[in-house]
């Protein structure tokens, strides 16, 4: 089986065997459930309701604040308890609405989206942007706008990310395995805005059960392939991803629409089946528990406010006090020190490990061994760049090409130092960024 892929990237373990092989469970939430309002990129939702309202499962309980922006939606019945800040995985503190369910999940009504047969380019995607559906494999970004390309004609790839490279999480092979119909339905609604486009479902050589399974469905679909990739983290990565798929390359300041591409996660592609088929909002997503501090891994449909508490209790709790608890996978997901959060769009595992390898780690002085930059996706060289953000060195930093990261964690991973390599580039973009922005 060939095996399409891009320069650089590593294997760490996998992980995935905790639970790869556990069918999905659907969750039922108990008590409070707690929509922040920043579950995407761009502006936060502006919330319609108000304490002490009553709310169905499937309404809209917050509503985009501009283009950039996603509708919010109630995932259970029952009484608004308060909108005030609360916490969420990456530590910040978020205006959130919080809503005490019922145990009902009374339904409201459909979404008024027509039928696909009869819907132009621009109703489908107005479909898609009531339904608040973002990019569910972590950015975040609403993809009503990643739909809405200056030149829908220069669209030529929609590719849907199959790939799941990051270790440990196997929600996106579950709903392949479970649902491949759903996911190639929903690509051929995309495929419907852009009448110039090839659809690629791209996935990652390790799981030759969806490749197989993915064939047979695209079998007589003429504008539909499957591409095995070369099992190598970050195949996942947008950039990585396009090349590997297509040969075009695209740099920090381009988009996916400049090389002729738009990407999708699995998941975002079955939302967007649910909401223009099925007329239903988003309002739960497949979550993965896993780790060997978990006494039962588990791959969980969740619905969207449920608290990571309960995900893990519903898990059998911790074997032992895990040392390290991550939302999402080790290699991009964010160290937690509360599990008193909420599971939101973008919401992928709660990874929970009993040692915490890195921090048993002192970081010595770089060997210039160039291993770093053997590794790097993104061609740069890792220790200068960590050089250059240690030091402040703002133009040193933008002279090689410090934006071109893509954060991915490649380069900490192999360094023989220990050096953290990855959290000094990305603070150091993080102020870039914010200096661009606010000027």
């Amino acid at each position: 089986m060939a095996g399409f892929t891009f320069k650089g990237g590593v294997h760490p373990y996998e992980g995935k065997e905790l639970s790869k092989d556990k069918p999905i469970k659907r969750f039922i939430p108990e008590g409070d459930l707690v929509f922040p309002l920043s579950q995407h990129i761009g502006a936060p939702a502006k919330p319609v309701v108000s304490k002490g309202d009553t709310v169905l499962a499937g309404q809209l309980i917050a509503e985009a604040e501009g283009f950039v922006s996603a509708n919010i939606y109630s995932s259970v019945s029952g009484t608004v308890k308060s909108i005030d800040k609360h916490r969420v995985a990456t530590g910040d503190m978020v205006n959130s609405i919080t809503i005490t369910s019922d145990g009902n999940f009374t339904a409201a009504p459909r979404l008024d989206i027509g039928d696909i047969a009869d819907m132009s380019r621009q109703e489908v995607i107005d479909g898609i942007r009531l339904a608040g559906i973002v990019g569910m494999g972590g950015a975040g970004f609403p993809t009503h706008v990643k739909l809405s390309p200056k030149d829908p004609d220069k669209i030529y790839y929609c590719i849907v990310n199959c790939s799941e490279c990051e270790p440990y999480l196997t929600s996106d092979y579950r709903r392949m395995m479970e649902e491949p119909e759903k996911l190639v339905a929903g690509l051929k609604i995309i495929l419907c805005l852009f009448e110039h486009a090839e659809g690629i479902l791209a996935v990652e050589d390790n799981k030759p059960d969806c490749i197989r399974k993915l064939k047979e469905l695209v079998i007589d679909e003429k504008r539909i392939t499957v591409k095995p990739l070369k099992t190598k983290y970050p195949q996942g990565a947008e950039r990585q991803l396009i090349y590997a798929t297509t040969k075009r390359a695209i740099n920090s300041s381009m988009l996916p629409a400049d090389a002729g591409c738009v990407v999708n996660n699995v998941d975002t592609v079955v939302s967007i089946y649910h909401a223009i088929i099925e007329k239903r909002p988003l309002t739960e997503r497949i979550v993965t528990v896993t780790g060997d501090a978990v006494v039962e891994p588990q791959n969980y449909l969740v619905p969207i406010g449920t608290s990571y508490k309960q995900l893990i209790e519903a898990s059998g709790g911790f074997k032992s006090t895990p040392e390290k608890i991550i939302s999402g996978g080790p290699m991009m997901g964010f160290a937690m020190f509360d599990l008193d959060v909420p599971i939101i769009k973008t919401s992928s595992a709660i990874t929970c490990f009993l040692k915490d390898d890195v921090a048993g780690c002192k970081p010595t002085n770089c060997i210039n061994c160039g291993r770093c930059a053997e590794v790097c996706p993104g061609r740069v060289i890792p220790a200068r760049l960590a050089d250059y953000a240690e030091a402040g060195d703002e133009e040193r930093f933008l002279e090689y090409n410090g934006m071109e990261c893509c954060e991915c964690g490649c380069c900490s991973y192999i360094c023989p130092a220990k050096r953290q390599l990855t959290q000094s580039i990305k603070t150091m973009r993080k102020l870039l960024l914010a200096k661009k922005k606010k000027k």
